[in-house]
């Protein structure tokens, strides 16, 4: 390891004018410890961050120049941390170059969230980029691997969905506290989720006064969910998945329908998720049923805890801001860690 906790200051985002980037820009750049140096976008090179997002209009940040997004250049940069906001299959080729040079690596893509490279070359339809990585990276959600992110070099941040489900579920897996078959996660997600592109599904005429489901029977995000969960679990999980489109620009609201292991109840559940959660900064338990608006702009996860003696089974509710707890703010809470910082610096 090249790098020992803080150690390392620059800052470089690659993506940088996609949702998820844009979101990295207004984060680290009123970050306390952290100098954002270069970004890259291969749509808008050459020109000025605050003419394409005119929010940062006077910030540090908006002065800067998109520089040419070419792996090569980017590794030979000053960056220490190089943050990746880019498309599944695109990110491989700079985590590669990046590596190669002593970079640390946080990409907000999913090319390195899987352990295994068949099962990425099944869900994701193309082969692994780069498998050789696979076992270096450490899959990333702050409150669940926060040792692991402490030392690692390449940080795969966790998809949207997975946050949101992975949240209320791996402790109480890891805890034997739910029957592991039979789980079901019916998650409501804003349009931004599908990243800043132009398609028809995703015109305000398609989104607007609309609800519908997506990606079905078997949602990318699937993979990993299913992955995280079995290792929790110490054996396989199984469970349905059923992502919707929901009309409105942000946010994810995941319903999950669970069963709890003989001779557990409700109590032991909402105990185990108040106890595991105390001293976590960015979850609230909430005895009334969360809502996205309450977490908009921010790096919290509210989730809620209902039993259904009728049917024997328990509702759990999980919320959370799908470009910042389910990306980008995800992402600066991991380069805190992994910089020896406070956990909340630039979120709190």
């Amino acid at each position: 390891m090249t790098n020992t906790p803080t150690s390392f200051r620059k800052i470089a985002i690659v993506g940088a004018s996609g949702y998820s980037g844009e979101e990295l820009c207004a984060l680290l750049d009123r970050h306390s410890s952290a100098e954002v140096i270069s970004v890259y976008s291969r749509q808008y090179q050459g020109k000025l961050v605050a003419e394409v997002m005119p929010r940062f209009l006077g910030t540090k940040i908006g002065s800067l120049i998109f520089e040419e997004a070419d792996p090569i250049k980017v590794a030979a940069g000053d960056a220490e941390v190089v943050f990746l906001a880019l498309p599944h299959g695109v990110a491989a080729e700079y985590a590669v170059a990046l590596l190669a040079t002593g970079k640390i690596v946080i990409d907000l893509s999913a090319d390195f969230r899987l352990r295994d490279a068949e099962v990425y070359g099944d869900f994701y339809g193309t082969p692994h980029p780069a498998p050789e990585l696979l076992k270096q990276a450490v899959y990333a959600i702050p409150e669940l691997s926060r040792e692991e992110i402490k030392t690692a070099s390449l940080i795969a941040c966790a998809g949207c969905y997975p946050t949101s489900i992975q949240l209320p579920l791996i402790p109480l897996l890891r805890a034997g506290l739910l029957e592991t078959q039979g789980i079901v996660a019916s998650s409501a997600s804003g349009v931004s989720g599908a990243g800043r592109k132009a398609a028809v599904d995703y015109l305000y005429p398609e989104c607007n006064e609309n609800l519908r489901a997506y990606g079905l029977p078997r949602h990318r995000h699937l993979s990993e969910i299913e992955q995280e969960l079995s290792e929790a679990a110490n054996e396989k999980v199984t469970i349905s998945f059923i992502p919707h489109l929901a009309p409105m620009n942000r946010g994810i609201h995941t319903t999950l329908v669970v069963t709890p292991s003989e001779g557990k109840s409700a109590i032991d559940l909402k105990k185990t998720l108040r106890d595991f959660y105390a001293k976590e900064p960015f979850v609230r338990i909430r005895e009334q049923p969360p809502e996205t608006r309450y977490v908009t702009g921010t790096n919290f996860c509210d989730m809620a805890l209902f039993d259904e003696p009728r049917t024997g089974r328990i509702v759990i509710l999980s919320v959370i801001d799908n470009i910042v707890k389910g990306a980008a703010g995800q992402a600066v809470q991991c380069f805190n860690l992994r910089a020896g910082l406070p956990e909340g610096e630039g979120l709190l």
